[in-house]
């Protein structure tokens, strides 16, 4: 489950990230940095969510190790 919520967020993020463009090419320039802003909330929280632990390799967190 967390495996969908985390290309969700990806997914959203790539898309925030064509909407502000086109947001800052209509002249809304505040709605347009405030998809930038969530782009990058939601790019930090996808990071926090896949990036291993201290003492945690890649290999160890995809085996389920802990």
């Amino acid at each position: 489950m967390a495996d969908i919520a985390l290309s969700l967020m990806v997914l959203c993020a790539a898309v925030m990230t064509v909407a502000a463009f086109f947001a800052f090419r209509r002249g809304d320039r505040k709605q347009g940095a405030l998809m930038l802003v969530l782009a990058a909330v939601l790019a930090i929280n996808v990071a926090i969510w896949t990036v291993p632990g201290p003492g945690e390799t890649l290999s160890d967190a995809s085996e389920g190790g802990g």
